[in-house]
């Protein structure tokens, strides 16, 4: 038996990938390698290079592994990008995971774990955010991911499959043991683009928008370690081999800061300072989110063990810098 992690190769799925790996689990990685990379698989699990769309393929690796839980992470993710390509996001996000949701149901595994986002709550009334609030995405990225999880729950309600939605915060940081990290050429994660920018990779970051209703001007996000997230992806799949209903769940920490607060940690941290400019508004961008985890830790029994924004930061340079080593070697 063995779990499928789809976009294997990219930056939540690799961090995935090697989480269970050293859980002990058989891993297969299918991912097309756009955004990902090879070597940042774990070398234990098997890497097949191909589309999350191809349900044959699905089929054929489902059957010839054994696949009894599939943890999909494979999509775009970008939400300005996703209001000029509204069509490829529906595309990659929605129709893709409707044919991988279709193998999964005619192959017969029982389990399944979307990564899903905060971007479907749009911009919350009232903080934190719980799961049973109103979902009013703003961009297409957050409708896409928003549909998947509608067709999660009318199928699971047909056939024999139970789901866990966990929908994402801002994942930030690396692996501690320095394996992967934020790898994508041209990333718009926040505290990726603030470290490059630390570490003279940028000449400056932008700061989008600084007429926000929050106490600096800039938004504010809820963000999570990449160890804690794939740690409570590890958890989901124990509560649905125990027999845990099908789920959604947020994963954040309870804990807001502002896109200025983050850029003073990324100084104070690094002891470096650099040049920042203050640009527009992009579309798609709510004004503040910050999550309210109580049910994943109740249910699936999550614990953070990286809550804390320096320790991201940290986490984050020391990846760029191990980056900076490899691509110098390549």
């Amino acid at each position: 038996m063995a779990i499928l992690v789809t976009g294997g190769g990219g930056y939540i799925g690799s961090h995935m990938t090697w989480r269970l790996t050293d859980d002990g689990h058989a891993v297969v990685v299918l991912d097309n390698l756009s955004t990902g990379f090879r070597w940042a698989v774990a070398p234990e699990a098997k890497l097949v290079e191909g589309d999350v769309g191809d349900t044959e393929l699905v089929l054929r690796l489902i059957r010839e592994h054994g696949i009894e839980a599939i943890i999909h992470f494979a999509g775009s993710i970008v939400v300005p990008d996703s209001v000029v390509d509204p069509l490829g996001y529906y595309l990659n996000n929605t129709v893709k995971s409707r044919a991988l949701i279709e193998a999964a149901v005619r192959g017969g595994v029982k389990h399944f774990i979307f990564s899903s986002t905060a971007a479907v709550y749009g911009t919350p009334e009232t903080f934190p955010v719980r799961e049973d609030m109103p979902l009013r995405p703003e961009s297409p990225y957050g409708r896409s991911k928003l549909m998947t999880e509608l067709m999660l729950a009318d199928t699971a309600a047909a056939h024999d499959l139970r789901y866990v939605a966990l929908r994402y915060f801002n994942v930030a940081g690396a692996d501690p043991a320095g394996r992967t990290g934020q790898s994508t050429r041209g990333a718009t994660h926040l505290i990726k683009v603030a470290c490059e920018t630390a570490l003279g990779k940028r000449e400056a970051i932008t700061v989008y928008g600084t007429d926000y209703p929050t106490a600096d001007g800039t938004c504010i996000r809820d963000y999570i370690h990449v160890s804690d997230l794939a740690a409570a992806h590890a958890d989901a799949l124990r509560y649905l081999r125990s027999g845990g209903a099908s789920l959604v769940a947020n994963c954040g920490y309870g804990q807001g800061f502002s896109v200025l607060e983050v850029l003073d940690a990324v100084k104070r941290v690094s002891g470096r300072d650099f040049r920042v400019h203050l640009g527009a508004r992009r579309p798609g961008d709510p004004v503040a989110i910050v999550a309210a985890p109580d049910l994943a830790m109740e249910r699936f029994g999550w614990r953070p063990r990286h809550a804390d924004l320096g320790g991201i930061v940290g986490d984050a340079l020391a990846w760029e810098e191990r980056l900076s080593r490899r691509n110098a070697r390549d």
